[in-house]
């Protein structure tokens, strides 16, 4: 919801204050002048990123309006490692074999959908906990591994804000594009064009470069910035697994892992002790 405020604010003032200034609203619609920034602007990260970025940046761009990492997502997560680490420690590693071989119809991981619809996260969490059913890996090991492997996931999760904020970089410079394409315009007709027609023109030329500044730095590089904490925030939860789960391989008893996990969530969500632990009791 903020996100949507900000947008409409962003419109609403700049909007806003010229046409109180005086300015007429027809005056910047120029859809020509959208097409050549926009398509460049397109044309540009299509050659600069592999061929299934566009779509994945698009569905995370669209997901930036409703975050789901909040209060209840982080105590979830910490509720399915709680309860799977506690059946694993009450009946043995071989008893969730069969809820980490196929989580879609695990009782367990079916508790969860917000984190079973990450197909991503749940294997994370299937494939350590495997590893860790073979007993044949020191903690320490299986520490290294997760830093391996939450390092290259980094580097998958960071992506989309680093592509968007590319393209943030390059909007003002497509914008003078279509500046420079409008005076080309304007030039070729001085001979016959009076000074009202000169000017219209010109006018043209200088929404482009309006239409590139702020999409630069009303839209395109806030959205960067909102990816790119949506990363931080997904990488967090990849952390708070990893220690949960080695606290878990070093003998910790399952409540004491999950408060490992828990410590290493982002305050602004991350649930209390005491709301851990009455989910845990199953309150």
């Amino acid at each position: 919801m903020a996100k949507i405020i900000g947008i409409i604010v962003v419109f609403a003032c700049v909007l806003g204050g010229f046409i109180l200034s005086g300015g007429q609203f027809m005056a910047l619609v120029h859809p020509y002048e959208i097409l050549i920034i926009g398509g460049a602007a397109l044309g540009a990260f299509l050659q600069a990123n592999p061929g299934s970025a566009f779509m994945h940046v698009f569905k995370k761009s669209l997901s930036m309006f409703s975050s789901r990492f909040t209060h209840a997502y982080y105590l979830d997560v910490l509720k399915l490692l709680y309860e799977i680490l506690n059946k694993s420690r009450r009946e043995g590693m071989m008893a969730i074999e069969a809820d980490v071989e196929d989580p879609a119809v695990s009782p367990i991981f079916s508790k969860y959908p917000g984190i079973l619809k990450d197909q991503q996260m749940t294997s994370f969490i299937c494939d350590y906990l495997r590893i860790m059913s073979s007993g044949n890996m020191a903690p320490h090991e299986l520490e290294g591994l997760f830093d391996m492997e939450i390092s290259s996931l980094k580097e998958e999760i960071e992506h989309p804000a680093h592509a968007v904020a590319k393209v943030a970089d390059g909007m003002p410079a497509m914008g003078i594009v279509a500046a420079v394409l409008g005076i080309v315009i304007t030039m070729s007709i001085l001979a016959e064009a009076d000074n009202a027609e000169i000017g219209q023109k010109v006018g043209t030329a200088l929404v482009g470069t309006f239409f590139g500044i702020l999409a630069s730095y009303g839209f395109f590089g806030p959205l960067a910035a909102a990816l790119e904490h949506d990363a931080k925030e997904e990488l967090n939860v990849y952390e708070a697994i990893k220690a949960g789960l080695v606290a878990s391989a070093s003998g910790m008893p399952p409540s004491l892992a999950v408060e490992f996990s828990r410590k290493v969530l982002f305050p602004a969500h991350r649930p209390s002790f005491s709301e851990l632990e009455q989910a845990m009791r199953g309150g």
